[in-house]
């Protein structure tokens, strides 16, 4: 077994775990934690108890992990609360995304996922109303000059991430799932249609388990930041997973990607979470996207770029490629995020702000040097 798909060999067969020496196990974690995946693989390993002894050094890192998870998946329902009270009385559908779906749905993702921020999608018509009782029950905004806010209520599919003044969570609100520059445009009116309701609730809503893939889907193929891209293709597997036990779910699938405008980036879901993480994909399934068929040189391009970009981001996992091909589909996503004429200017001033960032930026002991001069 190759180090540098340690932690990917065992995603796709735990039982190879039971060889493992100690040196091997302390690998495995720290590739681990670099893609964000401990308490998914704690979780992993514990579904695999027979052939796996896993020492007990290690046990304390993984259960670590996995009670951080409990923690955080309280406080998710808590601040979800929170916001159906803000929101109430605006009889306003909030549709739960991502991390704080898995976690509100119960979905075997929310057991070993750790996220930082809450996602909502709310209709575009009730975005003025939303944000102002937002910002009256103590939500700020983090990206307050001209420049930012113009981006994202112009140009984006959200609001700015907003802040709350005294729990510091991060609310990220939606009012569609792709940008409204986007290439393409998949309709949020259609996603509120066919949302799953909350048992318990008159206003919470997530998506459909369709919906909820391609989501998921399209979030990685077309973000950009692939930081998490690992834990993010985990989250694709596990959905696909629990999902394909309904009867005609992969029929739905494509259905639904083809009405949505979403087919090809079902295609590339589908192809990477087959070759990275070797889950098995119904043969009419493929054969039914093939309309989402890039041409044979492109696709042998997003082959080496994505497979090299989709490991974990560890010094052992890292090729001489790791770093340009995530660089390459960091700009692809922002070109299907946004035309040239928006892009070109955009790129060139973040590059800006961040080398100005990385100048003006002191070190703490260098600050601290300083100030005993000066005394």
């Amino acid at each position: 077994m190759r180090k540098s798909r340690l932690l990917i060999e065992i995603l796709c067969n735990p039982s190879a775990a039971g060889h493992f020496t100690l040196p091997d196990w302390d690998l495995l974690l720290r590739q681990a934690r670099s893609a964000n995946l401990v308490a998914h693989l704690g979780v992993l390993l514990e579904q695999q108890s027979e052939g796996v002894e896993i020492p007990q050094r290690v046990h304390r890192h993984l259960a670590a992990a996995r009670l951080t998870v409990k923690r955080q998946n309280l406080a998710v329902r808590w601040e979800i609360s929170q916001l159906q009270q803000a929101l109430y009385s605006l009889s306003v559908p909030i549709l739960a995304l991502k991390g704080t779906a898995y976690v509100l749905a119960d979905l075997p993702n929310c057991h070993g996922r750790l996220f930082s921020d809450i996602d909502i999608l709310v209709p575009r018509a009730a975005l003025n109303e939303v944000e102002i009782r937002l910002r009256r029950y103590g939500w700020r905004s983090t990206h307050n000059n001209a420049y930012d806010q113009r981006y994202y209520r112009q140009w984006m599919h959200e609001l700015p991430p907003l802040q709350h003044i005294r729990r510091q969570t991060v609310l990220d609100v939606h009012h569609s799932i792709l940008p409204l520059t986007a290439r393409i445009h998949p309709d949020p009116r259609r996603l509120i249609e066919n949302a799953v309701a909350d048992p318990g609730s008159e206003d919470l809503f997530w998506l459909a388990p369709e919906d909820m893939v391609l989501h998921s889907i399209t979030h990685l193929f077309h973000d950009g930041e692939l930081e998490n891209g690992l834990r993010d293709l985990v989250d694709i597997k596990l959905l696909l997973e629990h999902f394909a036990t309904e009867a005609a779910f992969w029929h739905r699938l494509v259905e639904r990607a083809r009405v949505l405008e979403l087919t090809r980036p079902l295609y590339y879901g589908l192809r990477y979470v087959q070759q990275v993480l070797q889950l098995p994909v119904p043969a009419q399934t493929v054969k039914s996207i093939s309309a989402g068929l890039p041409n044979p040189l492109l696709r042998k391009m997003m082959d080496l770029l994505f497979e090299t970009a989709l490991q974990p981001s560890h010094a052992t996992c890292d090729t001489a490629w790791t770093a340009s091909s995530r660089w390459m589909l960091y700009v692809r996503a922002h070109a299907l995020r946004m035309p040239f004429r928006l892009l070109i200017p955009h790129l060139m001033r973040k590059a800006l702000v961040k080398r100005q960032e990385v100048e003006i930026k002191i070190p703490e002991e260098l600050k601290k040097i300083v100030a005993d001069v000066e005394r």
